[in-house]
């Protein structure tokens, strides 16, 4: 076992290339993949690139998903006493038993067959959206016209969150993902959005509707029933997640496409292998770009390396999904690429819950989108289009296309 300390380094974040993640990953792979990072906050941890350690480390309960514990490698809103509270019913931050219990609750409402029987509606709100597009006309930017109030809609109805609050919620969530706000604008943000979804479990208690929400109101559900904060923070991380991964993959994966036409045109012949295309969309993407963290719990050896309790680790999702290790060609964006164990949702206890529903938005609105407008493409330059490189989540936060009329 290797107990020498190496020299820390900071989280890599500069991408020279819009598709790829940092170019030092590969670097830290090879020859350093378990290696020492200096946080924000002064506290030293480790970072993971290879696609086995990653894995490996996301299903090992020796570590600990608290976030309230973790550092940070890029910024942290500031915690408060009350936010110990507040963060009931955030599956992503909560351990066994707690996570169980809120797991087990919810997956039956995220299967695949539940997922499949939203199809036909899922289809609808493509269709109308793709129809407003073209009795709009060209130019128009697919994040605001397409990708974004898809996801946004279908989550709406699902968990019984009016539609017409989009501009609230899309808001304060844009706040709490970027980089470059305030502490006050951070807190400010989480703050509206924990009452703004208070008010909505105590008005779904008054006046019940058969969404989710209403239905994990009802004391026959869970026993013992859950609390207004618990209900709140399922709500909340089952609306931020569900609007905002989605629409950035639509987004990215359609500039994606648009840039590669030998693997659009790859779906446009085989739009039967769309499943297949959607899995590699999301390994090659990877838009969760800072990685997620853990804490060790105890004393744990990685690839030789002693984590020591207490210390964050943080496992890079993007460098495990371009590991030459377990990808053949893993900087090749291939669409008949036979899938395998990508780590874009996650791994382990904490993948992603709503990821059957995401695939099948993706199923929908990529084929929809290329066979209604057979002539799509940028309508600006390239390097015009504006990255999300100030997000937790990246994307674009706008892409302007045209087509032929």
């Amino acid at each position: 076992m290797n107990t020498t300390q190496p020299a820390a380094l900071t989280l890599p974040t500069h991408r020279s290339c819009p598709w790829d993640p940092p170019e030092e990953y590969t670097r830290l792979r090879e020859q350093d993949p378990v290696a020492r990072l200096a946080f924000p906050d002064g506290q030293l941890g480790w970072l993971l690139t290879r696609h086995e350690d990653v894995r490996a480390l996301l299903a090992d309960d020796r570590f600990s998903s608290d976030r309230l514990r973790a550092s940070s490698p890029v910024r942290r809103i500031p915690i408060r006493p009350e936010d110990v509270q507040a963060r009931a019913g955030m599956l992503i931050s909560l351990d066994p038993p707690e996570h169980t219990r809120y797991r087990r609750m919810l997956t039956r409402w995220f299967t695949v067959r539940r997922m499949r029987a939203l199809a036909p509606r899922i289809e609808e709100i493509v269709a109308d959206h793709l129809d407003a597009m073209e009795r709009s006309g060209p130019p128009a930017d697919l994040v605001r016209a397409f990708a974004l109030p898809i996801p946004s809609l279908v989550i709406c109805e699902l968990l019984g969150v009016p539609y017409a609050d989009r501009g609230r919620f899309q808001g304060w969530t844009s706040t709490l993902l970027r980089l470059d706000v305030s502490d006050e604008e951070a807190l400010g943000a989480r703050d509206a959005l924990r009452q703004y979804m208070l008010d909505l479990v105590a008005a779904k208690r008054t006046d019940p509707d058969e969404a989710l929400l209403s239905e994990l109101i009802r004391t026959d559900v869970q026993d013992p029933p859950l609390n207004d904060e618990e209900l709140a923070g399922i709500g909340r991380l089952l609306l931020v997640a569900g609007h905002e991964t989605t629409a950035n993959m639509l987004a990215l994966g359609t500039y994606a496409l648009l840039r590669h036409p030998d693997q659009l045109g790859v779906l446009r012949e085989h739009p039967e292998g769309v499943s297949r295309a959607v899995e590699e969309l999301l390994r090659y993407l990877t838009i969760v770009q800072f990685g997620t963290v853990r804490v060790a719990r105890e004393d744990v050896e990685i690839a030789g390396r002693r984590i020591r309790a207490g210390e964050t680790v943080v496992a890079a999702l993007a460098a495990a999904d371009r590991d030459p290790g377990h990808f053949a060609r893993p900087d090749d964006l291939d669409l008949s690429r036979e899938p395998s164990q990508h780590v874009a949702f996650g791994h382990g206890v904490h993948q992603c819950l709503g990821q059957q529903l995401a695939r099948v938005e993706m199923e929908i609105a990529f084929p929809a989108l290329f066979r209604r407008f057979p002539t799509l493409r940028l309508a600006v330059p390239p390097e015009e289009v504006p990255m999300r490189d100030d997000m937790f989540i990246y994307g674009v936060h706008a892409l302007p296309l045209t087509w032929d009329g």
